[in-house]
């Protein structure tokens, strides 16, 4: 198989790995919607995060398989692995290549206290050493399934203060084909902006390595104009996009939510929210809540948002999201 990443137009967009939202129904959505013909080479799908330790015992690995599923509309897929236990990262990633995915990524950057506590994600950032033996094991568990996919690395600037001239050399001394940088500390979460003035500071120690890395940078993307204006400006090689894709299935494309009718928008939430309950919710998989997270980002700012809102979230299936939608729209005739 070959690197998928040598083969993006740049800048490419990489959808950001959100844990209860970029799940294979969100996925399915923007895939349907948010990918064609001229953007098929520029944008990436990630998984949300799955445990590696998890990954290695029977009863969870089955709970957990739904985070791996995924469709070749997808394509190109990376699946996030997070963990601090090196011979189950390598266990982990083995499983993983196996399953057909383009790309492997770790994820040192979650702030989540459950995660850190565990010395995993940005829990990392304060183990070089033990992040390095982390990417070894990963490599080493991709190549032990046979195949040749490549790995990358997600993390922040540093945990309680800016670590850049210690923490990113660490990392670029193992096996990595691309690095994304959430440009916070983990102290600051999402509570300030992000910093890309960071980005030429990295970009100048992976050019100092003398690898061939690229570099995406990840922090308060509004829209892929924004998204190309900043990758020219800092010299990043693609952007990675979070919470600017909430409830706009078609942002990579460029359309906003403001060219988008409000019957569309919401004919897609009753798909994605059938979607959901047919893949995740039916099987038990996920609670039918956490759909509801989806209501709040995709009515807004149209007159009668707020009450179709307000009803929504009193609903429990999608029959009763269709039925409430399909009376708002005939209102609306």
């Amino acid at each position: 198989m070959t690197n998928f990443w040598t083969q993006l137009h740049r800048p490419f967009f990489c959808l950001a790995p959100m844990s209860d939202v970029t799940d294979i129904a969100f996925r399915h959505i923007l895939a349907k919607y948010g990918k064609n013909r001229e953007n098929k080479d520029r944008v990436v799908f990630w998984t949300e995060f799955v445990a590696a330790d998890g990954l290695c015992n029977k009863l969870a690995k089955k709970k957990l398989s739904h985070i791996l599923k995924f469709s070749n509309s997808e394509r190109p897929i990376v699946a996030q692995v997070f963990g601090a236990n090196p011979e189950n990262m390598k266990k982990a990633c083995q499983y993983i290549a196996s399953l057909g995915f383009d790309g492997i990524d770790i994820n040192m950057g979650c702030p989540d206290k459950s995660v850190v506590a565990q010395g995993a994600g940005s829990g990392l950032i304060r183990t070089p050493k033990l992040a390095r033996k982390i990417i070894e094991a990963a490599n080493a568990g991709i190549k032990s399934a046979g195949v040749q996919i490549p790995l990358s690395v997600k993390t922040r600037i540093g945990f309680n203060k800016e670590e850049i001239d210690t923490w990113i050399p660490e990392l670029l001394k193992e096996d990595i084909s691309a690095l994304t940088i959430h440009l916070r500390t983990v102290k600051e979460m999402s509570l300030v902006p992000a910093n890309w003035d960071y980005i030429k500071k990295i970009k100048e120690l992976i050019r100092k390595s003398g690898k061939d890395i690229l570099l995406i940078g990840n922090g308060d993307i509004q829209s892929i104009k924004d998204g190309e204006e900043k990758a020219l400006k800092y010299g990043c090689d693609g952007v990675m996009i979070g919470r600017g894709v909430f409830g706009n299935p078609w942002f990579f494309t460029g359309r906003e939510n403001a060219d988008i009718s409000i019957e569309e928008r919401l004919n897609v939430l009753i798909e994605h929210t059938q979607l959901f309950e047919k893949e995740l919710s039916k099987p038990k998989h996920k609670s039918f809540a956490v759909m509801k997270k989806h209501f709040k980002a995709y009515v807004n700012d149209f007159p009668g948002a707020k009450e179709l809102r307000i009803k929504l979230m009193e609903t429990e299936n999608a029959t009763g999201v269709r039925k409430i939608i399909d009376d708002f729209l005939k209102k609306m005739e």
